[in-house]
Formats: structure tokens, sequence, C-alpha cells
């Protein structure tokens, strides 16, 4: 049996978090979850994520920043972006992100677009 992948949610909302943790664990996958960018570094260098769902808006370390810093670290993991603003696609820094999806409280389209990373 094939262990378990491993995501890391990074958001600064409490409620969003407890959301994505419920619905990607539903679908077995294990959830570790950060509230800002710090934690999240940390939580990394702990255990590497097999995925990092990562809100635009996480701290006073924006989403772009944090995919930044983790290309700057050369960290390999597949970053789906979440966002509610639109704007956000213009960001040419998004391109280091492996997918964008628009954040809602339906996880359908991020769930798919996990299973779809993740079993390339």
């Amino acid at each position: 049996m094939a262990a378990k992948k491993n995501i890391l949610v990074v958001d600064a909302a409490e409620d969003a978090r407890a959301l994505y943790k419920e619905g990607l664990a539903d679908e077995g996958y294990d959830v570790t979850l950060a509230c800002d960018a710090e934690e999240a570094l940390e939580k990394i260098n702990q255990q590497t994520p097999d995925l990092i769902t990562l809100d635009s808006k996480i701290s006073e370390m924006d989403g772009m920043d944090f995919l930044d810093k983790l290309a700057a670290e050369n960290r390999d993991i597949p970053v789906v972006m979440r966002s509610t603003h639109g704007s956000c696609k213009q960001d040419f820094r998004i391109w280091a992100s492996s997918a964008y999806v628009v954040k809602s409280a339906d996880l359908g389209e991020l769930k798919l677009t996990i299973k779809e990373i993740l079993e390339f």
C-alpha cells in the first residue's frame, strides 16, 4: 500500500484551514496546516510535503514572495496557488506555481488539480 501523500495548506484564515483540512483528509491525504509563510517554512523544514496549497494573501510575506523564497531555496515542491483575486493571474511570478485555482468553499476544482499533479 502506498504511503499517504502529505499536503501543506497555507492560509491565514482559520476557518479556511479547517475546511481544507477536512476536505483533503476525506480524499485520503495527510494534511498539515500553517497560518503564515514563517510557519509554513518551519513545517517544510521538519517534513517536506508532497504538495503545498497556498493562499495568495497569507501574511507580511504574500504568496508570490513565498514562491520566490521556495525557488531561492531550490525547493522542488508542487504548489497550487489559491486566490479570490483575479488580478493574481496577471502576476508573472505565479508561473512558478504548478497550478492556480480560484479560492472557494467548493473544493472540487482544488481536489481535481491536486489529484492531477500528484498522479503525474
